[in-house]
């Protein structure tokens, strides 16, 4: 299962109106599934999961720009290659053969040049392969190596170019991830009490604390032992970035939250009880759910509170309407300050991991899907009932489930959501996502 591992980020980097967009809606075009309960995340394209040759790998777009004037655009593209830099695997630098070579194109290319990075030089708008070719050829003077000719719009070299960033990807990347121990990324917006929950994790039971240089990825990794047991915890708080926009801002803690995300079994998303759970909070929350990993939504700076015997109730509640999406995410209230429940935390940690890798037999599922649609008959539509034939599980982290049934059309969101719940009830699941494919089989 490609599971196991993290999947590559690859980002794309280049002047406004070079196609970046263009090209990310033809890669991710028919490969883009659109979550309909996930909030705000997908629409906004920032990043995209893009599946060529059954080799997956997260797509993400390092950001827009505003021409204003070409020292602007020169200092945003940097911006761009830094954000590129630090997170991505295979790094795609977008050019115009149209527009030729510019100023700025040469400036950022010895940036990426001295990263180390593997860089795909992508030369767009040739809608005429015969045509351009010479005019691709100048790219050569970049020094990045050869360019990979393309139109975003024709989809003409799209294969060839996927080929070779698939070719890039580091095979032993997956080699040093055979480290057993839990991952836990600490996510959340800037301010939350992310960094004071790690230092407080640490400084509470006196940890031997190694700072291991995060992988490719520079999110500095922390290992953590309790109670006997190790864990490593990413941070995403890095990087104290003083951006003017705010939109930028928030679209390098996006990038910055995905690739975490990518890496880690469970999720914390930390919250600020004072502030209560924002949309924003709901967007972090959908990379992990989108990804299917473990989550614990953690509610920060809870000592603050004034309460009374039903303010968890209530605040868990909110939570609850606002994660509609994921129901089964864990919540914990704690303080950083005071160390109220950290160390519940671990415990809840092991727990959610326990339940990413259940495995139920298909004997039992089968039985729960019979009392299930026993109990509520499935949908039919202009007089053909859905049959539910046969459930299996095929694969752990998140819990995977395939359901053979007589028409796939017919199996609603809705009754597969049933269909989980009654698994959950049984299961319970709590912290992890369940992912369900729905196949037809013809009946006998």
């Amino acid at each position: 299962m490609e599971n196991r591992k993290s999947r590559p980020i690859v980002a794309v980097v280049g002047r406004p109106n070079v196609g970046k967009s263009t090209l990310f809606n033809a890669l991710a075009g028919d490969m883009l599934s659109i979550v309909k309960d996930t909030p705000g995340i997908t629409r906004d394209r920032i990043y995209a999961d893009v599946n060529w040759l059954n080799i997956a790998f997260t797509l993400i777009d390092t950001g827009g720009i505003e021409p204003d004037s070409k020292d602007i655009i020169l200092s945003q593209m940097r911006e761009q290659a830094e954000i590129a830099i630090q997170t991505a695997d295979v790094i795609l630098f977008m050019v115009d053969v149209k527009q030729g070579l510019t100023d700025s194109d040469s400036k950022v290319a010895n940036l990426l040049r001295k990263s180390h990075k593997p860089i795909l030089l992508v030369v767009n708008k040739v809608d005429d392969f015969n045509k351009f070719m010479p005019d691709v050829y100048e790219f050569y003077n970049l020094g990045i190596g050869e360019p990979y000719p393309v139109s975003s719009v024709n989809r003409l070299g799209i294969g060839e170019l996927l080929d070779e960033v698939v070719s890039r990807f580091d095979k032993t990347a997956g080699e040093e991830e055979e480290d057993e121990r839990p991952k836990v990324a600490i996510v959340g917006k800037p301010n939350v009490g992310k960094s004071s929950i790690i230092n407080k994790l640490l400084g509470e039971n006196r940890l031997i604390v190694s700072d291991i240089a995060g992988t490719t990825r520079d999110a500095i990794d922390t290992e953590v032992i309790f109670d006997g047991k190790e864990y490593v915890f990413i941070d995403t708080a890095g990087l104290r970035r003083k951006s003017k926009v705010k939109e930028e801002l928030e679209r390098f803690m996006i990038i910055r939250t995905v690739s975490a995300v990518e890496r880690a079994d469970v999720v914390i998303l930390v919250i600020d009880a004072e502030e209560g759970i924002t949309e924003q909070d709901a967007k972090i929350a959908g990379i992990a759910h989108d990804r299917g990993k473990g989550i614990i939504v953690a509610v920060n700076k809870w000592d603050a509170i004034e309460k009374d015997d039903k303010t968890i109730y209530r605040f868990a509640e909110k939570v609850k309407n606002t994660l509609s999406f994921m129901q089964y995410a864990e919540i914990i209230f704690v303080s950083a300050k005071t160390g109220q429940r950290l160390p519940k935390v671990f415990e809840m940690i092991d727990m959610v991991i326990q339940n990413q890798n259940m495995r139920i037999s298909t004997g039992v599922l089968n039985e729960i899907m019979t009392e299930a649609v026993a109990m509520q008959q499935p949908p039919s539509d202009k007089g053909k009932r859905l049959k539910l034939y046969y459930i299996t599980q095929v694969s752990v982290k998140p819990p995977t489930f395939v359901i053979f049934v007589n028409d796939k059309e017919l199996m609603h969101f809705s009754y597969t959501r049933y269909i989980e719940n009654q698994i959950r009830d049984t299961f319970g699941f709590k912290g992890t996502a369940l992912k369900f494919i729905i196949r037809e089989r013809k009946e006998s």
